[in-house]
């Protein structure tokens, strides 16, 4: 059993500002140091894995049809695109991410991920609106979609304890 872990919650300076977002980990490091000695923990960057830079423009979901709702299950539909602060389209990079982490998840047997909030790629509990405003609304990235399109639940570091009640499950189950 692995855990897919974006690579800035483990400290890897891959935001789209060029920092880490291990701080948002913080109480869990000690469990999350566990699993990553275990050889539990498989990092992926799925921006920087779609070919995007890294420092990189802010980006965000937008509308691009009548769809209501603009998250990332929309953008893997092509209702929904993903853009940067000053207007450029990179959802075939968000998209070729989302695609490269599911790869790396299921090479790995991931079960699971542990993905950075809000984000246009991890965000699996909510994202921002696609108006640079800071303003969240429910829907999810797209790279968490596409793995919770094919079974591979996801969890922000807000849900860490959930994750780590799974993983007890799992592993009691397998022994």
């Amino acid at each position: 059993m692995k855990i897919l872990v974006s690579a800035c919650l483990l400290g890897q300076p891959v935001r789209y500002d060029g920092k880490a977002n291990d701080q948002k980990v913080h109480h869990a490091q000690q469990r999350l140091n566990e699993w990553q000695q275990q050889g539990l923990l498989v990092s992926v960057c799925p921006e920087v894995a779609g070919g995007l830079p890294t420092p990189r423009p802010a980006a965000e979901i937008i509308t691009t049809s009548s769809a209501s709702v603009a998250d990332g299950t929309e953008v893997l539909h092509g209702n929904a695109a993903v853009h940067t602060r000053d207007g450029q389209d990179v959802s075939a990079e968000f998209v070729l991410g989302a695609q490269n982490a599911l790869t790396i998840a299921r090479e790995h047997g991931a079960v699971a991920a542990l993905l950075a909030a809000r984000s246009p790629s991890c965000g699996a509990d909510g994202i921002y609106d696609g108006t640079f405003s800071g303003t969240l609304v429910a829907g999810r990235g797209v790279t968490a979609a596409l793995l919770e399109q094919h079974g591979i639940r996801c969890f922000t570091p807000q849900q860490f304890a959930e994750l780590e009640a799974l993983v007890q499950q799992i592993s009691g189950s397998q022994d």
